[in-house]
């Protein structure tokens, strides 16, 4: 626990009680060096080679945390990229199993199709709804709007027995959460939430067969030898997920390497057991409030409704949450404290 405490304590320098994680991350210290080194890159004309380094760097230490090969996972700018993939892939009348309420960014890529069939069902209610005519079934692992997790071992049984494939995303999960993208089809990812990177970078773990994708988006850095085929037609794919790739945001990735160091190296056990020990604080403390939050255990996610127009005035006073629907959401991460539930424990009571 010491060496967690010291690394948190270099790499992070909060000026307010910051409890936003599920909308932005706080970068560390070293990510805010490799992009002002990377900057200076740029504005001094120095070779950028080394910002495609990164690239890489950033796949293989997302594919290990993920726990899958590096040659199954792609790079992008947004997860709305992926679900567009994955929906042009299905074929008309389709039928796609969400949850009721999950993030626009992972439904919405089906809802534009036009002809698919969405279904939306309570989340408790997912695994149980997989039907033989399902073909996919997206759900979030963590929701957004109030951190309930999804029970993804019953949704990839269910899917298996029905011949449907899964869909995770693991924006609000991957850096706290413990993943375990082998045992879905397609996980994807943002950097800027838990994983404490900048904004623009997202990452995709595709299945060994492809999955049936079609690269629509495929340019230059989706060839196998990117570098000679930045002319015509890409002749050769790459022979990895990598054909999916984006051309990279070189800034953001710099400094998302630098993120997924430093969670590589505190360990996502760790994480997992700070956050969820501090959202289990400020859960046992809101009963003593009489507030009852939105049941999600084992979560670091906490929302509870009938609070969310109190936002403003703790931001007002230093205090960083969301309002979501009327909910106010608290998210535990490693650079937050005991003190920091308890600071907000008490602005709550005022």
């Amino acid at each position: 626990m010491e060496t967690f405490e010291n690394l948190v304590r270099a790499e992070f320098t909060p000026k307010h009680t910051y409890l936003n994680t599920a909308s932005n991350g706080l970068l560390p210290a070293r990510t805010v060096g490799a992009v002002q080194s990377a900057v200076r890159m740029r504005a001094e004309g120095t070779p950028l080679g080394p910002l495609y380094e990164d690239v890489e760097a950033a796949r293989a230490s997302f594919a290990r945390l993920a726990g899958v090969p590096a040659e199954r996972v792609a790079t992008g700018a947004s997860v709305a990229e992926y679900g567009g993939l994955i929906a042009a892939s299905l074929p008309a009348g389709a039928e796609v199993l969400t949850v009721e309420g999950d993030f626009s960014s992972l439904v919405n890529p089906f809802h534009t199709r036009g002809d698919l069939k969405v279904r939306a069902v309570p989340l408790e209610r997912l695994a149980e709804s997989v039907r033989p005519d399902t073909a996919l079934v997206a759900v979030s692992a963590a929701q957004s709007a109030d951190g309930r997790l999804a029970d993804l071992p019953s949704v990839r049984a269910a899917a298996r027995a029905h011949g449907a494939r899964t869909y995770v995303d693991a924006s609000q999960s991957a850096g706290w959460l413990p993943m375990d993208a082998d045992a879905d089809d397609f996980l994807a990812a943002v950097g800027f939430k838990w994983l404490l990177g900048p904004h623009g970078a997202s990452f995709f773990v595709a299945p060994r067969d492809f999955g049936g994708l079609t690269p629509l988006l495929a340019g230059w850095v989706a060839g196998e030898r990117p570098w000679d085929s930045c002319y015509g037609p890409v002749e050769e794919l790459a022979h990895s997920a990598r054909r999916f790739d984006v051309s990279p945001a070189l800034f953001t990735y710099a400094g998302l390497r630098a993120s997924l160091e430093l969670l590589e190296e505190i360990g996502v056990d760790v994480v997992h057991a700070h956050d969820v020990g501090l959202a289990d604080r400020f859960r046992a403390g809101l009963a003593g409030l009489g507030h009852e939050p939105v049941p999600a255990p084992g979560s670091a996610i906490v929302s509870v409704p009938g609070l969310g127009h109190r936002q403003g005035e703790l931001s007002r006073a230093g205090i960083e949450v969301s309002d979501r629907a009327g909910n106010l959401r608290a998210a535990f991460h490693l650079y937050n404290t005991a003190a920091d539930v308890d600071r907000l424990l008490d602005a709550l009571t005022a």
